[in-house]
């Protein structure tokens, strides 16, 4: 099968003047880690294989296939510029694992850290006009635990619920083209309180004067504004409708999933220099007076699947944007009106389906696993880095930058593992005081929390209305693990299921592969054992919504709700009813 990312990389931010970089580019092994000393950076010297961008080298849809661990790879492309003069022009990278360098004609043009935040780089003065033009990239990914690695493996090989590694460029490189400034980034916050939207343009120079906001809905204009700018920062706001003017119609929902359009642009002295296309939904993420989630201050069920963002020919690369949409539309179909997308910093283009189709979602920071200054260091990077793009999407309502104690394996005594979990809340609520934080998703909770969320794989739930009471929770162990940390005591946060389920088929937990509960022998016996977990849940009146471990099997971890090929196990009608507790 031929496996073509082709579509525009960065829906939600997008420019209309760009050139696609995926597809074939040579590739190298560097076990030895000579290639600099052997003069790749300059672009002369051809490698000795094919690799399909963006997949890693490790699995089918990169063409090479190969399992085993390199630890520095080299890639090689040629490629031409058209029609360059009077432009810039940035070179973009949406994903690459884990240090990468950039030459362009052999001069250095980008470094960064970091396996799923994207970077990019204006390459303007490296580009030759005339001709071909030569890119390298060299990325070292180490088997290194105390670097943030999400469910890849640090031995190298799969084990428990860890998988095999992505290596190298993994998402989209594409080129994108402006004129004397453009916009680095931006921020995009509605207010349905208010019936506005504000942020932040930050610009790559500081060279253009003004920017300009047109709002768009259903093609009709609803608001322009243009306003000055001040340097490289400027904030703005943008008032859609009077103060006492609401109309809930314009709302994002997951059942009216409603979103603005918005185009930016940027002047210099009177000429437009950028332009850049997003959208929103107007919607609003809270707790009210009695400790319950909103949304748009109404009270919200959350119905979420964990979604670990797999794929058998693909790793952690998805196949096409196709195939993200299709994740959403299955989960649908099986009653869920969200997911938490684990140990991994999805695509851009989950998100924007996840938008159009109104579904919820949980953004979660990949873990390391050793606790040391090189850890805390690399996760606050790129932890930052990911809430600089996640916080402009509108289905995102919930952050996640700790899970079970991952990295922080002594949090529930050790002071310094508290405080770095406890910097993290603050540090997000900081860079986006719009969104819940989960502090330490399943257990051993720090006190910095806006959820309180639970892990527990018990085979029957019949007890959890009993169990899960507030006048229990400082006292309670789900999984062996203390609910609280140690100091920490519940402060009437809302509670949540987070992790639940992982029902296995019998016959499917064999030769090495796993379940959390592998009992189920038949599809009616399944049925019977989700459905007894779902009366238990729906029983409590604490559990404000749940979500069940997980959407498909991953490798040796057979507890999906469908195969890796997206073949439901199960016949989805029955499925949805029962997770909307319809039967």
């Amino acid at each position: 099968m031929d496996y073509q990312r082709t579509e525009y990389p960065r829906p939600q931010f997008r420019r209309d003047d760009w050139l696609p970089l995926n597809g074939e580019w040579e590739f190298a092994f560097d076990d030895e880690n000579a290639g600099i000393k052997k003069g790749y950076p300059t672009g002369r010297q051809a490698f000795d294989k094919r690799i399909n961008v963006p997949f890693s080298y490790q699995y089918e849809a990169s063409g090479i296939a190969d399992e085993s661990a390199h630890g520095v790879v080299w890639y090689r492309r040629k490629f031409t510029v058209e029609n360059f003069k009077g432009r810039r022009a940035l070179l973009c990278f949406n994903g690459c694992d884990y240090v990468t360098d950039v030459w362009v004609n052999g001069i250095h043009a980008a470094s960064h850290t970091g396996a799923f935040a994207p970077f990019s780089a204006d390459v303007t003065d490296c580009l030759t006009r005339r001709g071909e033009n030569v890119v390298v990239v060299r990325c070292f990914d180490p088997l290194d635990p105390t670097i943030p690695r999400g469910k890849q493996s640090w031995t190298g090989s799969p084990f428990a619920c860890w998988y095999l590694p992505n290596t190298g460029i993994w998402q989209s490189v594409w080129l994108e083209f402006f004129g004397a400034d453009c916009i680095e980034s931006y921020s995009l916050i509605p207010d349905v309180d208010t019936c506005s939207f504000s942020g932040e343009i930050k610009t790559l120079y500081g060279e253009a004067d003004e920017a300009e906001i047109i709002v768009y809905y259903r093609s009709n204009p609803v608001k322009k504004q243009r306003f000055s700018l001040d340097g490289l920062h400027t904030r703005y706001t943008v008032r859609l409708m009077e103060l006492d003017f609401v109309d809930e119609s314009f709302y994002w929902t997951p059942e009216h999933p409603n979103l603005f359009y918005v185009d930016f642009r940027l002047y210099q002295g009177g000429k437009r220099v950028d332009e850049a296309h997003t959208r929103f939904g107007m919607r609003k993420i809270s707790v009210d007076a009695d400790g319950q989630i909103c949304l748009n201050n109404v009270r919200l069920y959350q119905r979420l699947i964990l979604d670990q963002g797999y794929w058998k020919e693909s790793g952690i690369t998805p196949p096409s944007a196709e195939a993200l949409k299709k994740d959403i539309e299955l989960s649908k179909a099986m009653g869920y009106n969200g997911a938490r997308k684990h140990q991994k910093f999805e695509d851009p283009y989950f998100y924007y389906y996840a938008e159009e189709l109104g579904f919820l979602t949980w953004c979660e920071m990949p873990s390391a696993y050793n606790f040391n200054a090189d850890e805390v260091a690399a996760i606050t990077k790129e932890w930052q880095e990911i809430l600089a793009v996640a916080r402009n999407f509108t289905s995102t309502i919930c952050y996640v930058p700790l899970n079970e104690s991952w990295g922080v394996r002594k949090i529930l005594v050790d002071d310094a593992q508290q405080n770095f979990a406890r910097t993290l809340y603050y540090l997000t609520k900081t860079v986006d005081p719009s969104r819940l934080v989960s502090g330490n998703d399943g257990w051993e909770n720090p006190d910095a929390t806006d959820i309180l969320a639970i892990h527990d794989y018990a085979y029957d739930s019949s007890r959890f209305e009993e169990k899960y009471q507030p006048e229990n929770y400082d006292a309670l162990y789900p999984q062996g693990r203390k609910l609280m940390a140690h100091g920490c005591a519940y402060a009437g946060q809302p509670v949540l299921l987070t992790e639940f389920g992982g029902i296995a088929m019998r016959g499917e937990a064999t030769d090495g592969n796993w379940g959390y509960n592998t009992g189920a022998g038949t599809q009616e016996e399944f049925l019977s054992r989700y459905r007894n977990l779902m009366d238990g849940i729906y029983a409590s009146k604490e559990f404000q919504g749940f979500c069940y471990t997980q959407l498909t099997d991953v490798q040796q971890e057979v507890n999906g709700l469908l195969y890796p090929d997206r073949t439901p196990k199960f016949d989805t009608e029955k499925l949805k009813k029962i997770t909307e507790h319809k039967e």
